[in-house]
C-alpha cells in the first residue's frame, strides 16, 4: 500500500501523503445510522456502569463483597465505555485513525489493560459464587470486605501485569516492528505488532485460562443448584445448609439484578 497510484476512484486517509491508507467511504444514511446506534450503546455501557458505581459507592448498605466484586466490575467496562470504546468507533467507521501513533499505543494498550481486568472480574464474582453456593458455611468468615479488597486489587495489578509483560516481549521486537513501519504500513492505520510469546502469554493469562476456570465454577454451581432443586421437589426438608445455601444465592442475584 506505500507509494501506491491515486486514482479518482479511490479514496485515502491522508489525500496530500504518498504513503496513506486506502479509505472505504460508507453511504451517508449507512454512517449515520451506525454513529446512532454504536453512539447509543456507547452511552448506555458509560452511564449504566456510572449509575452502578454511584449506587454502591454512596450506599452503605451495598458495601458487600459481592457487591464490592460489581463495583470493579463496572468501573472496569465504565473505563472501556469511556476511553477505548468511542476512539474504536471512530476508526471502524471512518476505516482510518486520525488521533497518531502515541495514542494509537495508548488506546491500544489500555483496551488490552482493560479487558483483561473485565473478565478477571468475572472470574472474582465467580469464585465468591461459587463459596457462597458450596461451602455456605466458611463463606462469611473466609469472604470478608477486607479479603474482597485485597483480591481485587491484586487482579488490576494482574491485569497491569499482563500489559507490562507483552511491552516487555515487543521490546525484543522492536527493530522488526521498525521496519515493519517503514516498510509495509501506511499512514492512517492503528496496529500494534506484538511477537508470538507475548501474544499467546496474554491470551492464556488474560482470557483462556480465567474463562476456563470460570465455565467450571458455574458448572459446579448448576450441579449443586439441580440437585437442590430435586431434593426441593421430593419434599426434603429446607433446613439443610446447602439448601439454604441456594436459597441464599437465588435472593442475592435477584438483589444484584434489581441493583443494576
Amino acid at each position: 500500500m506505500i507509494n501506491q497510484s491515486k486514482t479518482s476512484d479511490t479514496h485515502f486517509c491522508f489525500e496530500s501523503s504518498n504513503t496513506s491508507c486506502p479509505k472505504y467511504i460508507y453511504s451517508t444514511a449507512v454512517r449515520a445510522s451506525l454513529y446512532i446506534l454504536l453512539g447509543a450503546v456507547i452511552i448506555m455501557t458509560v452511564f449504566g456502569n456510572l449509575l452502578v458505581i454511584i449506587t454502591i459507592a454512596q450506599m452503605k448498605q451495598l458495601h458487600t463483597p459481592t457487591n464490592f466484586l460489581v463495583l470493579s466490575l463496572a468501573v472496569a467496562d465504565f473505563l472501556l465505555g469511556a476511553m477505548v470504546m468511542p476512539p474504536s468507533m471512530v476508526r471502524s467507521l471512518e476505516t482510518c485513525w486520525y488521533l497518531g501513533n502515541v495514542f494509537c499505543r495508548i488506546h491500544s494498550s489500555t483496551d488490552v489493560m482493560l479487558c483483561c481486568a473485565s473478565i478477571l472480574n468475572l472470574l472474582l464474582i465467580s469464585i465468591d459464587r461459587y463459596y457462597a453456593v458450596c461451602q455456605p458455611l466458611h463463606y462469611h468468615t473466609r469472604v470478608t470486605n477486607c479479603v474482597t479488597v485485597i483480591m481485587i486489587l491484586t487482579f488490576w495489578s494482574l491485569s497491569a501485569f499482563i500489559l507490562f509483560g507483552m511491552m516487555l516481549f515487543n521490546m525484543s521486537t522492536r527493530n522488526a516492528e521498525d521496519i515493519y513501519r517503514n516498510s509495509f504500513q501506511c499512514e492512517g492505520s492503528c496496529s500494534v505488532l506484538q511477537s508470538r510469546m507475548s501474544s499467546v502469554i496474554s491470551s492464556v493469562l488474560g482470557f483462556f485460562t480465567p474463562a476456563l476456570v470460570i465455565i467450571v465454577l458455574y458448572l459446579k454451581i448448576l450441579v449443586i443448584a439441580r440437585r437442590q432443586a430435586c431434593s426441593i421437589q421430593r419434599g426434603f426438608p429446607l433446613h439443610s445448609t446447602s439448601v439454604k445455601a441456594t436459597h441464599i444465592f437465588i435472593s442475592e442475584l435477584i438483589d444484584v439484578a434489581c441493583q443494576l
